[in-house]
């Protein structure tokens, strides 16, 4: 136990080099991101959405609820550190990664159903991932001690997620129902535009902290393996259950596993001081998501709809 004590102190004692500018940075391009899927999302989206309320009600729960409480059950079996459990919490307290939307359509799932789930599930985060953090945070003794030695201030959470996600999502609507071939023009350039952006930022934070990853990435590498396929399961097991078609069940799997985790590290900056091993597990899942992801996808591309349907 004190050798688990003495780890947990230097993990948690750790500092990766993520400045104010690239706190600034990052939210920029999270922002710009979010406008380009947004400019794609029609309100149309949202009454075909609505116009099957099961789809509607599989997606969200499955994001929201679902994958938080197995993610629960995951930190009291695994047992982490208390910083990575609450990093893994974080995780899933996230909406659905921008990305997920490529990754459906290249696995040949639902695409206009991803689209609409992600526009959905935005403007949902903006109160479920500042309350299921606090929730499932506070159920687990180990994090809700971490979370009583910070000001996490509810208002100033959901503030940050609104100004994130929210208000890019709204204005790149309103741009799509007023201005139609502007957003389609902007849409083309911006969703690989800012998905490079996204990359390269992603590479240029890891080659600072390389050493880091190199010295550290044993706490975190196969606890974010086992929980990222925990929601890939979660949500294609969830929407199969339901008897959601082949299709849908590949997008409910996608949506679900794939997270928002610059959000989430976003935030452990922001309200967490930039954490130790709660920054290890959310840096490393927004690293190891994306090549899941795309492999999972093309596995999918490469397979019979018929297989499951």
């Amino acid at each position: 136990m004190p050798l688990r004590i003495d780890n947990q102190s230097v993990l948690d004692a750790l500092k990766i080099n993520f400045d104010t500018e690239g706190l600034w940075a990052l939210n920029i391009t999270l922002a710009i991101i979010m406008f380009g899927v947004a400019l794609g999302i029609t309100m149309d989206d949202f009454r075909r959405l609505f116009s099957n309320p099961k789809l509607v009600l599989t997606g969200i729960f499955s994001q929201f609820i679902l994958f938080p409480l197995v993610t629960f059950l995951l930190v009291n079996i695994i047992n982490p550190y208390p910083s990575i459990a609450l990093g893994m919490i974080m995780v899933a307290a996230c909406p659905g990664g921008n990305i997920s939307n490529f990754m459906t359509q290249l696995a040949n799932g639902n695409a206009a159903l991803s689209v609409s789930l992600t526009a959905f599930a935005t403007l949902v985060a903006v109160l479920m991932t500042p309350l299921n953090l606090a929730f499932w945070g506070s159920l687990y003794e180990p994090t809700a001690k971490i979370l009583r030695t910070v000001e996490l201030d509810p208002f100033e959470l959901v503030k940050l997620v609104t100004l994130i996600l929210g208000i890019p999502l709204v204005i790149g609507m309103l741009v799509r129902a007023y201005k139609s071939k502007l957003a389609e023009r902007l849409s083309k350039i911006l969703k690989p535009l800012s998905m490079l952006i996204f990359l390269i930022f992603i590479v240029v934070a890891f080659s600072q902290n390389f050493d880091i990853f190199l010295g550290y990435i044993h706490y975190v590498f196969f606890i974010v393996l086992f929980h990222n396929f925990s929601g890939y399961l979660a949500g294609f097991f969830f929407a199969k259950a339901v008897k959601l078609s082949y299709k849908d069940q590949k997008t409910l799997a996608i949506e679900t596993g794939i997270q928002n985790s610059g959000l989430g590290l976003l935030l452990v900056f922001a309200f967490f001081e930039g954490l130790g091993g709660m920054a290890l597990c959310v840096a490393f899942w927004g690293i190891w998501d994306i090549a899941s992801g795309l492999g999972l996808a093309y596995f999918w591309s490469r397979k019979s709809d018929k297989a499951l349907a």
